[in-house]
């Protein structure tokens, strides 16, 4: 689910996913694929998971020309964490995770979480398209702004590594952040650039991460050969259905 691969032929994957979502532990669910029970234990309440399902982007709320995906990325996906977590936190893990794999899962796994699927078909020979995920994830208070934190100084310590393919290719990344320039406590834009020995074949993924409270919301594309401004085109879109279903 949150797993990105690349591929040492002719492309880099990306398989999107991200969670999160816990409050004090008197208002958070049970953990697990049973979060709904917490409706029959507190009638009247919307379960936090409810809430934050609420938050993400419906087919009414996107962006002209995207669509939802449900064949790459379950249309809600909750209970976090979704596997075992690392022992590892985002400070020290090696940089490669920030270009393979969701990292947020494995060293910094959130409470709770819901994810969408999201894409947009190509509209001309010149158009790549656009696919991917955004996701809420939400943490007990306080740990939101430290993973925010920890993601900045990841992009710092890696700014240039050499990854390894499994067939032994090689990959130089490079890694920059930029603002996301969306209204939120703290915002970020996660660029990861990987280049094909030769130079010839280059692949830039952008994440993005905005949090509001406790709630990190992530938009993660699957890499692409050159930027597009479709990321921040969905991000501002998501950032505007969180802040409506917040407010409501």
């Amino acid at each position: 689910m949150r797993a990105r691969h690349l591929t040492a032929a002719v492309a880099v994957l990306a398989v999107l996913g991200v969670p999160a979502c816990s409050a004090g532990s008197q208002d958070r669910p049970a953990t697990g694929a049973t979060s709904v029970a917490a409706a029959g234990a507190a009638p009247g309440r919307v379960p936090l998971q409810d809430r934050l399902r609420a938050g993400l982007l419906t087919g009414d709320r996107l962006p002209q020309g995207f669509r939802l995906n449900t064949a790459e990325v379950e249309s809600t996906t909750t209970g976090a964490p979704h596997g075992p977590a690392s022992a590892v936190p985002i400070a020290s893990m090696p940089c490669s995770e920030l270009g393979v794999e969701s990292f947020m899962t494995a060293h910094a796994p959130p409470a709770e979480d819901v994810a969408v699927g999201l894409d947009r078909e190509p509209v001309d020979h010149d158009d790549l398209g656009w696919s991917g995920q955004e996701a809420l994830d939400r943490y007990p208070p306080g740990q939101a702004a430290e993973v925010m934190a920890a993601i900045r100084g990841a992009a710092a310590r890696c700014a240039s590594y050499t990854n390894t393919l499994s067939d032994g290719t090689p990959l130089q990344e490079t890694v920059s952040v930029t603002a996301a320039g969306v209204p939120a406590d703290d915002g970020l834009l996660l660029h990861v650039t990987s280049v094909f020995p030769g130079g010839t074949n280059r692949f830039v993924d952008e994440t993005a991460f905005v949090r509001t409270g406790d709630v990190i919301l992530m938009v993660q594309e699957v890499a692409e050969e050159k930027p597009s401004a479709d990321t921040e085109t969905v991000l501002s879109a998501a950032v505007a259905a969180y802040r409506s279903a917040a407010a409501g």
